[in-house]
Order: structure tokens, then C-alpha cells, then sequence
């Protein structure tokens, strides 16, 4: 009888040291509707993991996550608490977007971490399984005796298990216009300690594709990925006046997602709808005015205005010449930039690029009637957008965008903001939430990557942050192996502004840099094809109208299919 009880008291005692173990090394699993996505937490040496396998292949393995904060680093002595699943379905419209209706089905678990000594704080960690991709993101809950937070590091790495092939771009700094090409070697070849652009594509063994990139960056800073040690890990943009500091924000906040785009099938991923369901419904409520459409872009082939009795410039005729041209051709918008290194409004900077301390957004040069040009525009069907540097504008945007209403003008570009900090990003989302109540779409140029927002936000038409035809004018060609890049990568985060429409093509050899009527490198029906491949809302016709008669069958594609 006593032998008994013994037994009976080693096999609970086991059982509860069994139990223990299984707490203090905790695991939580969420699977892909299909089930061949799969997203594990677990607790591996002192701080949480995650691992994710397609098809049962191990793609990222053990990879710890920490944050540093300016009062410690959040990720050692946690506790997993119960985890929270749910199955998350909608269907939604997108007013601009590479699909009209979505129908997103993803599984969900919130996994709550918590500190077991001081401060005791609380983060989420939030994933979502997709059939073409997981997500994961950061929330941090309000709670008590932790109302605000200033972030110095995120700590998010991505283990990839053997040695996959990768496309990617690298950046010299984290101010940039994120204009580079690619390099296309296998991971163990990058070189380490150099800022990498998202979306970057990886390709394992048996053609299985990943894309890592980020959805709903709003109110946070921008990420890159960064090799160091042969580990990925990603790297958060600093604050301008404190590299230190990366994200200040008060209680309750989240980062974006941390995406992987998942498939067998490389098309898949750019089919795939994963970062505008990760985003938040539509917030304007009118959208009847949101049409994308076919554009002049003078800049791009200097303003020419061959076969006429007037001079070019900052001036009405020029404009019109422009208008008419649109208006025989079937495009919807003219832009106005200005004349060589001249807005369109007062700027006392050398260079558009930077604008002089007395640069007014509010004075037009006074070559120009504004008024004059939107009332022609609109007399023959054509909408009129604006070229504008972001400092002037923003130093005065609510009188700025109620002038552009008044005017008619319908739209922006907005250049060289050249940064993705926190503070960048906010701007950005400001402008487009105000730009909507003036019934204005934004075409963001030098600018990041794009994460999703025209679903949140559909008058944001298109972003740059690529290197593309523009670089025609400065000597540097972009080559047919760089555009065939870009689908697979840039492409993967959403539209991009390409400047495409440039005719006059000529072999490598005779090529040279003209300020007027550039040159390019490749072939018209390369260029067409590119109309076809590239997503983007605001289509350019940027040469000059004399290769664009109306018989032309270029023109004509252009007219039929976009």
C-alpha cells in the first residue's frame, strides 16, 4: 500500500514538473487557413522567438524578438499568457488598387508577453496567417503605470534557414530617394552592415518565394533590413535630432506589420491583397472624386514646345500647348511644374530640390494665372495637378490645399521629402487626410516605399521611391534587367511612379544625356509592356507631343489599355 502511494506521488510530481517546464518554455502555433503557413512563438533561451514553415519547410527559424526602450529592454524574464485566437474575414472595396473586390479570410492570435519583474510591462504580439503570407505586429495595450514609451531599437530579426537567393536593394543612409538598383546573389554573399529597402524577395529550394516587407506604417518609423553576423534584423529610421531615438508615443499605440509574402509561385506575390488587408478600412467618406487617370509630365522631357510662335516657359501659352495635347489624346491630367529650375510658384532657392528660405507656395510667379490655366483645362476636359516641394507646402498646407480647391486643381505631387523617420511618416498621412478634404490625390515622389495605405487613404494614386525613367536625363541608364526587378520587389509594396512614356529610343551606344527630349534605352514595345506590368493610379505620357500624333499606334495602346 505504501508502494503504491509512492508511485501515485512520483507520477504527480512529474506531471507538475512537466507542467512547469511546458510554462516556463511556452508555445504558441497559428496556421494559414490552408493550414501550409505556420507561425510559432515559443520562449528559446531568454528571450521570445517566432519560426514560420510553408509546406512543413522550415523558411525562418528561431528569431528572437526584443525592444529597447530608453527604461530597458522589453524581452527578457516574460511570461506568455493564454493566447487569444480568432478567424478575421472580410470583404471589401478598393477605390484604387490592383483588385477591385477582396475577399481576405486569416487566422489571428494575440499572445500576450508580460514582464515578471519591474516594470512589469505588457506587449501583444499580434500575427495573422493569410493563404499568401503572415503578419506580425506590436501593440502596446494601455496599462497601468505605463502611459507613453520613447523606443531606441526594435529588435525584429528574421533567422533564414540555408542559403536562400536574394533580391534586393541596398541604400547608402536612411535619408534617401530609395533610388538604386538591385543586386540578385545568394544571402551568404550580401555584404553585411549595409541598409537593405523593402521589399526584399528570397528564394529557398524548391521554388518557394518569400518577400519581406511592412504594412500600415502610420505614426512610426520606417523599416529596413540590415546583415550583420550572417543574422537579418531590421532597422528602424532614426529621429533627425536624435539618431538614439527611433519611435516616441503614447499609450495605447502598435508598430506596422512585419510581413512575409509566402508562395510557390512568384507571381503569386504580386497578386497578392496581404498588405491592404492589413490596413484600415476606408476613412473618406465621399470617394465619387477619386478617379485615377492619364497624365501630362513636362519636367521630364524639359518643357519643349517645338513648332510654335511662342516661347516656352512659365506661361500660359506653354500650359495650353500641353492641355490641347492631353485633351486631343484622351488623357485626363496636365501638370503644372513650373520651367526649368523655376516652380510655378515664388522660390528664391538655385535648385527646385531646395527651396530658398522665402519660397511661398501662396505666390504664383507672375508669368502665371493659376485661375487661367484651371479654367482652360477644365473647358476642354483636362484636370490640372500640381508639382510641389513638401517643405513649402507644408509650412502652409491648410491655405495652400483650400487655394488648389479654389483653383480647380485636382491633385499633387509632392517631392523630395527623402526620409521615412517617425515624424515623415506622420507628415505623409497628414497631407493625404487633408489633401481628401479638399478633394485632392497625391502622387508622393521621393519618398519610401508604400505600405497598403491607398486602401485607407485611395487618394494616394502612386508613390516613387524606386529608380526609374527619370534617371534617363541624368546619364544614369535604367536598364531592362532593373525594370524586370521591380515586380518582384518595389512592385510588391504597391504603385509605383515610374515615369514612363519616353519614345525615343536608341541602342546603348548612341545614347546620350539630353536635358530636352531625353533619350532612353529602351525599346517602345518595352516601354508599353511596362504600362501593362507596373501598378500605378496616375499614368505618364512624359516625352513630347510630336512622337505622339494621333495616328501613332503607341499613342493609340496607350489610349486602348490604360
Amino acid at each position: 500500500m505504501i508502494h503504491m502511494k509512492r508511485k501515485h506521488y512520483f507520477i504527480l510530481g512529474l506531471i507538475l514538473i512537466l507542467t512547469q517546464t511546458l510554462y516556463a518554455l511556452p508555445s504558441v502555433q497559428v496556421a494559414s487557413p490552408d493550414g501550409r503557413i505556420r507561425f510559432t512563438v515559443s520562449m528559446e533561451g531568454e528571450l521570445p522567438s517566432y519560426q514560420v514553415t510553408y509546406k512543413n519547410q522550415e523558411l525562418i527559424g528561431n528569431s528572437p524578438l526584443s525592444i529597447t526602450f530608453d527604461n530597458g529592454t522589453f524581452g527578457k524574464q516574460l511570461k506568455i499568457n493564454k493566447p487569444v485566437y480568432s478567424t478575421k474575414e472580410e470583404t471589401y472595396e478598393l477605390i484604387v488598387g490592383k483588385s477591385k473586390t477582396v475577399h481576405s479570410v486569416s487566422k489571428e492570435v494575440i499572445i500576450p508577453l508580460k514582464e515578471t519583474l519591474a516594470p512589469f510591462r505588457k506587449i501583444n504580439l499580434v500575427v495573422r496567417a493569410f493563404n499568401d503570407g503572415v503578419a506580425f505586429r506590436y501593440e502596446f495595450p494601455e496599462q497601468k503605470g505605463w502611459d507613453s514609451y520613447v523606443m531606441y531599437d526594435e529588435h525584429t530579426t528574421f533567422h533564414l534557414k540555408g542559403d536562400p537567393k536574394a533580391l534586393t536593394m541596398f541604400l547608402p543612409s536612411y535619408q534617401t530617394s530609395h533610388e538604386a538598383t538591385y543586386t540578385h546573389a545568394p544571402f551568404s554573399e550580401l555584404k553585411e552592415k549595409n541598409l537593405m529597402d523593402m521589399p526584399v524577395l528570397f528564394e529557398f529550394p524548391n521554388q518557394v518565394f518569400m518577400s519581406i516587407t511592412e504594412a500600415a506604417v502610420r505614426d512610426y518609423a520606417g523599416m529596413y533590413l540590415w546583415k550583420e553576423a550572417g543574422q537579418l534584423t531590421g532597422k528602424l529610421s532614426p529621429n533627425l535630432q536624435n539618431e538614439q531615438i527611433k519611435v516616441v508615443a503614447d499609450l495605447p499605440h502598435q508598430s506596422p506589420w512585419r510581413v512575409l509574402m509566402i508562395s510557390d509561385r512568384v507571381g503569386a506575390l504580386i497578386e497578392s491583397d496581404i498588405l491592404t488587408n492589413l490596413n484600415e478600412p476606408c476613412k473618406i467618406e465621399d470617394t465619387s472624386w477619386i478617379k485615377p487617370g492619364k497624365t501630362t509630365f513636362t519636367w521630364w522631357n524639359g518643357n519643349v514646345v517645338p513648332d510654335t510662335t511662342f516661347l516656352g516657359g512659365n506661361n500660359f501659352e506653354t500650359n495650353k500647348y500641353y492641355i490641347d495635347f492631353a485633351a486631343r489624346n484622351g488623357l485626363d491630367f496636365h501638370s503644372v511644374y513650373g520651367y526649368a529650375e523655376q516652380p510655378w510658384y515664388w522660390d528664391d532657392g538655385s535648385w527646385f530640390g531646395f527651396p530658398g528660405p522665402n519660397a511661398d507656395i501662396m505666390k504664383v510667379v507672375g508669368s502665371l494665372d493659376m485661375q487661367e490655366i484651371c479654367d482652360y483645362a477644365r473647358s476642354q476636359g483636362i484636370d490640372i495637378h500640381l508639382w510641389v516641394n513638401w517643405i513649402p507646402l507644408y509650412e502652409k498646407i491648410d491655405e495652400a490645399f483650400a487655394q488648389f480647391e479654389k483653383w480647380g486643381v485636382v491633385g499633387m505631387m509632392i517631392d523630395f521629402m527623402d526620409r521615412d523617420d517617425q515624424e515623415m511618416i506622420r507628415i505623409q498621412e497628414e497631407m493625404l487626410a487633408k489633401a481628401a478634404r479638399h478633394k485632392l490625390f497625391v502622387q508622393f515622389h521621393g519618398s519610401c516605399k508604400p505600405s497598403g495605405l491607398h486602401r485607407t487613404y485611395p487618394n494616394e494614386f502612386t508613390r516613387e521611391g524606386t529608380l526609374n525613367y527619370e534617371n534617363f536625363k541624368g546619364g544614369m541608364v535604367t536598364v531592362a534587367d532593373h525594370d524586370i526587378s521591380i515586380p518582384f520587389t518595389r512592385l510588391l509594396a504597391g504603385a509605383a511612379d515610374y515615369h514612363l512614356g519616353g519614345f525615343r529610343a536608341v541602342p546603348k551606344e548612341q545614347f546620350k544625356v539630353q536635358q530636352s527630349n531625353p533619350l532612353v534605352t529602351s525599346t517602345r514595345c518595352h516601354m508599353l509592356a511596362m504600362y501593362v506590368v507596373l501598378e500605378s493610379y496616375l499614368g505618364m505620357i512624359c516625352d513630347t507631343p510630336p512622337p505622339l500624333t494621333k495616328d501613332n499606334p503607341d499613342l493609340s495602346f496607350y489610349r486602348l489599355f490604360l
